[in-house]
């Protein structure tokens, strides 16, 4: 049986796929960058990286969530 998943997670594929790096990657980005609140890391992630928003938000919220 297939699990589908969702939300933010739901994401995941497609950012590996259009951006280029696996997620942990990604992840590790947000660590290194020691910013901590949503709207710094939706910058971080839009403006120096070329993210779109729907990409960078989930994203950001699945490591704010979860780490």
């Amino acid at each position: 049986m297939t699990t589908t998943v969702k939300g933010p997670a739901s994401y995941f594929p497609s950012i590996e796929k259009k951006y280029g790096k696996p997620i942990d990657e990604w992840k590790a980005v947000i660590y290194a960058s020691g910013l901590t609140t949503w709207k710094e890391l939706m910058a971080l992630l839009k403006n120096d990286h070329g993210m779109g928003h729907g990409h960078a938000n989930a994203l950001v919220l699945d490591t704010l969530r979860n780490g």
